[in-house]
């Protein structure tokens, strides 16, 4: 039977980063690609111990249906969590928990996004957001960013020059995937005041800002800054505990955009799982639990960064760059004139695969970099797979980018 598909299917593409990792079910390959946290560091034995007390103390309202903004206990703790450490003023009610946060892309990109409509994105950015933006058919119009991440000046002159409106800035102000860069302090204010001279929401995912290897944590996120309504902020429970619960949550003060946000996740699921939610919030309503889960974490992908970083600086061209993340689970390689779309396939050979870098770029117009993924490997994996894709890149014969 033909099954006739609609225009957005017929346009939708698979995942990039999906389709690399079915090459790493061979086990000789060495998998830079992933954005996997290390799952050898999952609190098993304390949430085992959540769910435990969830079975006991919670009973049959853990397995039922629930409501769809999320269960109030752990709507509680977010944002208590967000008033207690960077003075959002956040109020239960703002609080709606998705099936992960690439559901809260997908639903803010159905309630604002119409067909031809235009989405400010950083330049390169999330690929996981393009793809989530993509099945809605906007035009982006993409914002230089530098070590500091997404420059003020470039977006300002952006809007200006913009044809028309644009519906929303999409941006992760801390440990960006895929660069890794951090949005400077004195920068985050600014970009605030830009989009509210403009009447521009923002998006602001932050799905890393607990995994800083600075012991003062990140900088405030863009919502503390915010005087009117128009930020939703993203933050998600895969980072802090494991992905597998599926469990993050969408933020916002706008009640008219709180409740669209609602209706679209009840036509998507009805209600993330009352079970898995209520695991997350045992395992994190112990500050020091919690804490110590997070410095055991930010230690291990702190010493794989430098494993990463200081086998680039032993094996790599002169003329190839990297940055040294602040926290996060990615770091930006660029070697000038070679396509890492071809390097790719020499590296494959060699059993080392990363992401290709024209990926995560809206416009699919650079081809110089690629990303790196530094928290799934221990150190000596790591220097193993850079000493690969080093060899690759010697062996490359450098195609026009």
């Amino acid at each position: 039977m033909n099954h006739e598909l609609s225009r957005r299917a017929k346009h939708s593409q698979p995942s990039m980063i999906r389709e690399i990792l079915k090459v790493t079910q061979n086990p000789d390959v060495i998998s830079l690609a992933g954005g996997l946290p290390a799952a050898e560091l999952f609190p098993l034995k304390e949430l085992g111990e959540a769910q435990d007390r969830v079975v006991a103390e919670r009973g049959a309202a853990a397995f039922q249906y629930s409501v769809t903004e999320g269960v109030p206990e752990l709507r509680a703790w977010i944002a208590q969590r967000m008033n207690g450490r960077y003075g959002c003023s956040v109020e239960p009610n703002d609080v709606l928990v998705t099936s992960g946060s690439q559901q809260g892309l997908d639903m803010f990109a159905r309630v604002l996004i119409d067909p031809g409509d235009t989405i400010v994105v950083e330049d390169p950015t999330y690929l996981g957001a393009l793809q989530a933006f993509d099945a809605y058919e906007p035009s982006y119009l993409t914002v230089a960013t530098d070590a500091d991440g997404i420059i003020p000046e470039a977006l300002e002159a952006a809007l200006r020059g913009a044809k028309k409106r644009p519906k929303f800035l999409y941006l992760i102000p801390n440990f960006e995937n895929p660069t890794g860069i951090t949005l400077a302090l004195e920068r985050r204010p600014k970009i605030v005041e830009i989009c509210e001279a403009h009447d521009l929401p923002i998006l602001e995912d932050d799905p890393y800002g607990e995994i800083c290897f600075d012991a003062a944590g990140p900088p405030p996120p863009l919502l503390s800054y915010a005087k009117k309504d128009g930020i939703t902020y993203l933050g998600t429970g895969s980072k802090i505990a494991a992905p597998g619960l599926r469990v993050a949550w969408t933020v916002t003060r706008n009640k008219a955009m709180h409740d669209k946000l609602v209706t679209a996740k009840q036509g998507a699921d009805l209600c993330s799982s009352p079970w898995a939610q209520y695991v997350l919030y045992e395992f994190v309503r112990s500050e020091p639990r919690l804490q110590a889960h997070l410095d055991i974490v930010r230690a291990a992908y702190r010493s794989r960064r430098d494993a990463m970083i200081g086998a680039l600086s032993a094996t790599m061209p002169k003329d190839a760059e990297w940055n040294t993340p602040a926290g996060g689970m990615f770091l930006w390689l660029t070697i000038p004139g070679l396509n890492t779309d071809e390097l790719f396939e020499v590296a494959a050979r060699d059993n080392v695969v990363f992401v290709p870098g024209r990926t995560f770029f809206a416009n699919r117009d650079r081809g110089d970099g690629l990303r790196l993924n530094f928290s799934a490997m221990k150190e000596a994996v790591i220097r193993e797979g850079i000493e690969r894709l080093s060899k690759a890149v010697r062996e490359f014969e450098g195609a026009p980018v």
